[in-house]
């Protein structure tokens, strides 16, 4: 980031990604599945879920690149449980938005009061 870039994404394949924005340290854990038939193209299928949502919308916050960032790796998610783009070919919006949503209640929890 000090040769000029203000948003950094790393994808770590099966150990999820890491998200550099600011003076912030994103971590998103891969999306847990019992069996992955081919991760062929889940990165590309990240990427393009991920900037999917920045177009969608049009929205560079530290908080809506979280979000893009756990869209990507929902989407990564579904591309592996089937073979080639058989994961992601006849997706519906439900379908997607159901996984996100999952994706959400897994990371999720509340600050401690003590």
């Amino acid at each position: 980031m000090e040769l000029g870039p203000k948003i950094l994404i790393i994808k770590k394949g099966e150990h999820g990604a890491l998200l550099f924005v600011n003076n912030t340290i994103f971590s998103a854990p891969a999306f847990p599945l019992e069996k992955v038939f081919d991760p062929t193209g889940a990165g590309d299928t990240f990427a393009g879920g991920l900037m999917g949502w920045i177009a969608k919308t049009n929205d560079l916050s530290e908080k809506n690149l979280k979000l893009a960032v756990i869209y990507g790796s929902a989407m990564a998610s579904l591309a592996v449980e089937k073979f080639s783009l058989d994961g992601i070919r006849n997706l519906s919006n439900e379908k997607i938005m159901n996984r996100f949503n999952e994706f959400k209640k897994l990371t999720y929890f509340e600050e401690a009061n003590l």
